[in-house]
């Protein structure tokens, strides 16, 4: 059952300690929850810049980071977005009991918080920043604003810099990675 969200930290992607400190963050939401199984959700779409946030964590995670025990959905190659986000969510509950989903999506928000990653506990409202209602999802949910919301929406998000998206990607997949391996650290399941 999904809960409101509420904003855990918000971190300025261009600082050298942000990713330990989200890291921190993640887990510390993380640890004391009884696990079946976590599952990753990157949410987004590789064919507008401003949108290929969720898509370029799942990358890296599954290419760089080698997380064989956690199941990422949304990548590059395989995105999750709007026309296929319900069979995945539908698929995800079916095939595993009590799932622990962590998503990930870009946002628009204010000019000043541009390159901003958010992590919330409770789910994320992907399309919200281009008025779609699309179907909540996530215990715990991470955004990075891309660029600013307000006006033509679209146009903003396909004139993203690449160079911002990537940055923010660097930092949450690691902030993952290190997460993961601190909360496997002393169980059964390997993260290499």
């Amino acid at each position: 059952m999904l809960q409101e969200k509420k904003l855990q930290i918000s971190i300025e992607s261009d600082k050298p300690h942000s990713p330990f400190i989200l890291s921190n963050e993640i887990t510390n939401l993380i640890k004391d929850v009884e696990v079946n199984r976590i599952v990753i959700l990157c949410i987004g779409t590789d064919r507008s810049t401003g949108d290929c946030l969720g898509p370029l964590v799942g990358d890296k995670l599954t290419k760089s980071y080698n997380l064989k025990e956690i199941d990422i959905y949304g990548t590059l190659e395989t995105p999750v977005h709007a026309k296929n986000l319900n069979n995945y969510i539908e698929m995800i509950y079916s095939n595993y009991k009590n799932p622990y989903i962590i998503a990930i999506d870009a946002s628009l928000g204010k000019v000043e918080n541009i390159g901003k990653i958010n992590l919330y506990q409770g789910p994320i409202f992907p399309g919200a920043g281009v008025n779609k209602n699309l179907t909540p999802v996530g215990d715990i949910s991470i955004t990075g604003i891309v660029n600013m919301s307000g006006f033509m929406e679209y146009f903003v998000l396909q004139n993203t810099r690449l160079s911002l998206v990537m940055k923010m990607a660097d930092v949450i997949s690691f902030s993952l990675y290190l997460s993961l391996k601190k909360l496997y650290l002393n169980s059964n399941i390997t993260i290499r």
